[in-house]
């Protein structure tokens, strides 16, 4: 038995994953009494989800403004952080445009067990809207579960324990956060190794009660990230570099194209990075000034493909239930899929946990996670590509705003290479 477990558990998890859906359809299928009976492991899996959330994400992005705020400084950080915002924007908006007009979700049919009241609503003006950002009980913020409240909430904290004058204290403070990240990132690991299991639960019970057309409904899903991700890679992003970054895309691309079958390939903007450094400094041309300070914050903060699925699977999961979203609850969803992406590239399956995130921050049935995980891995393969290749754009957008000329060489690290570095 030990040798089994064993064996499993040097098995690439997202294969584990992608068992437990299969299974899970076919208990679901052909067992739905035991696909019932099953379910509680997966609200388990879900629960434990839940409780790591809050702890998780604030540390997550306190953490996250204490490596920005070391270095990121001055004229630099300022044209960057308009980059990253203007971006994930663009992108952010694209999913919301395609999930609505394709409506993926619609027909599903998945509403047992879930009241519409539990979504949140949204009213006031702008006004309020911009007021409630700020937290006037960081406490009871966290005690909801207010994400985006918690979000800027740990924004700040990061922001002013990095500038304290008593380094005593501010070292104190920022390995008190950063001990707590590692610690919820442990527990992350530990439950993320149960996903499989979860997710056969959830999958069979889904199938048990809705039947096997609901995997249609994901083909659709699938099909309008994969829109929205092309439409940012090879639209929105190539203009940003035309115009603002007085460069050829095309040949930028063929420059860094070793970085991008290496992000493809491993699903890691991190893992990524030396291949995104190298190629940037020596192919593209990009100053070391400006590759060294846009690309590892990129990396760590610059999330375009990331935010664009989790709008599109929020509004998805919506859908699905038979929930109509109105416009200001998608600005909610679009605001906290911007926000939290600060945290998201430092965790395991960064998808599945940010898109509990955003899926809480409305109201929305975390089953819905399930769901979204049996076509996640392709997916999360194409978005990764399409962070680098805008974390690239990024860097030759701040090169030229530095008044930097752009020198693109040709490819000289082979697709050999760049597999080899993996």
């Amino acid at each position: 038995m030990k040798g089994f477990a064993r064996t499993i558990s040097k098995v690439p998890l997202h294969w584990q994953i992608g068992a437990g859906v299969v299974l899970g359809a076919i208990a679901g299928y052909f067992f739905p009494g035991f696909a019932l009976k099953v379910e509680a492991l997966g609200k388990l899996f879900l629960r434990a989800l839940q409780m790591i959330i809050v702890p998780l994400v604030f540390a997550s992005v306190a953490a996250g403004t204490f490596g920005a705020g070391s270095r990121a400084v001055g004229r630099l950080a300022g044209k960057t952080f308009v980059y990253y915002i203007l971006s994930s924007l663009a992108a952010i908006f694209t999913g919301q445009l395609l999930v609505n007009v394709i409506r993926p979700g619609a027909g599903a049919n998945l509403s047992a067990g879930f009241v519409p009241h539990q979504v949140k609503s949204f009213s006031g003006s702008l006004s309020d809207v911009l007021v409630n950002l700020l937290p006037a009980n960081p406490v009871k913020a966290l005690a909801d579960g207010n994400m985006i409240q918690i979000i800027i909430f740990a924004l700040l904290c990061g922001f002013f324990i990095i500038r304290m004058k008593n380094e005593e204290k501010r070292h104190s403070l920022v390995t008190l956060v950063e001990g707590i990240f590692e610690l919820m990132m442990d527990m992350t690991g530990l439950i993320i190794r149960f996903a499989p299991i979860g997710v056969f639960a959830l999958i069979a019970a889904t199938i048990a009660r809705s039947g096997m057309e609901t995997f249609a409904f994901l083909g659709k899903y699938a099909v309008t990230v994969t829109l929205g991700l092309a439409f940012h890679a090879f639209v929105t992003l190539p203009i940003i570099q035309r115009v603002l970054g007085g460069t050829s895309p095309v040949k930028i691309c063929r420059a860094v194209s070793p970085a991008l079958l290496t992000a493809f390939s491993t699903s890691s903007s991190s893992a990524t990075l030396p291949i995104t450094l190298e190629r940037a400094e020596r192919g593209a041309g990009i100053p070391n000034r400006i590759a060294g300070f846009v690309l590892p914050l990129g990396a760590t903060v610059n999330m375009d493909g990331t935010a664009l699925y989790e709008c599109v699977a929020a509004v998805f999961v919506a859908q699905a239930y038979g929930i109509d979203l109105s416009f200001g609850q998608q600005m909610i969803v679009a605001a906290t899929a911007l926000l939290a992406s600060v945290g998201a590239a430092g965790i395991p399956m960064a998808g599945l946990v940010m898109l509990a995130v955003v899926l809480k921050a409305v109201g929305l049935p975390l089953e819905g996670v399930g769901l979204i995980l049996a076509v996640d891995r392709v997916l999360d393969m194409m978005r990764t590509t399409v962070n680098v290749w805008s974390d690239v754009t990024g860097s030759v957008v701040v090169s030229r705003w530095e008044g930097e000329r752009v020198k693109i060489s040709p490819v000289e690290t082979t697709l050999e290479e760049a597999e080899a570095a993996e």
